[in-house]
C-alpha cells in the first residue's frame, strides 16, 4: 500500500507555509492551506492585533469558518498538520479542521512554528482533537517576526519525514 500524505496547515505570517511547502518538497505530498473566512492580520508590525484577536478567540471557543472543507480525508494515511503556536496551542483554524474529521487510524505529524513559546500544549491538543490517530514526534520550528527561522527548516523537516519511511 501507498503511503498518501497530506500536509494540512494553518499560517498567517508565512512562516508555517515555509515549512508545509519544505514537507511537500520532501514528501510529494498534497498541500491543503486551512483558510479561515475571516481575516487575520498578518502585518508583523501590527502582532499585538494578531495576538489579542487570536486569544478572544481561544476564551470565547470561536471557531471560524473554513473557506474551503476537507472532504477526501480517507484518501490519506499520513497527515502533517501545521500551525503556529498561538497562545499555548494550535491556531483557531486548527480547530475548526479538526474538530469536523475522522481521524481514525491516520498517522499524525505535526510541526509547529513559534516565536520562543515551544511546543506548549499544541501537541497534547492535537491528540485531544484527534484521539484515534497515531500522533508522532513534531517538527518544531523556532521563528521570528523580523529575523526568520532559527534553526535550519530542510533539517527539521528531514528529521520529521523520516518518521514514515
Amino acid at each position: 500500500m501507498t503511503n498518501k500524505i497530506l500536509i494540512a496547515y494553518h499560517s498567517v505570517t508565512g512562516h508555517t507555509k515555509t515549512v508545509a511547502e519544505a514537507i511537500q518538497a520532501q514528501t510529494g505530498g498534497e498541500i491543503f492551506e486551512i483558510t479561515p473566512n475571516h481575516f487575520y492580520s498578518s502585518d508583523v508590525n501590527d502582532y499585538e492585533a494578531l495576538t489579542k484577536q487570536a486569544k478572544k478567540e481561544y476564551e470565547t471557543n470561536f471557531r471560524p469558518e473554513l473557506k474551503k472543507i476537507l472532504t477526501n480525508i480517507e484518501n490519506y494515511d499520513t497527515i502533517f498538520i501545521g500551525s503556529p503556536n498561538w497562545w499555548s496551542t494550535v491556531s483557531i483554524p486548527i480547530y475548526s479542521l479538526l474538530e469536523n474529521l475522522d481521524t481514525t487510524g491516520k498517522t499524525i505529524i505535526p510541526f509547529i512554528t513559534h516565536g520562543g513559546g515551544g511546543l506548549s500544549n499544541t501537541i497534547s491538543d492535537l491528540k485531544k482533537l484527534c484521539p484515534k490517530a497515531n500522533v508522532l514526534e513534531p517538527i518544531e520550528v523556532h521563528v521570528t517576526r523580523a529575523n526568520g527561522f532559527h534553526v535550519n527548516v530542510q533539517e527539521e523537516v528531514t528529521k520529521g519525514v523520516q518518521q514514515i519511511t
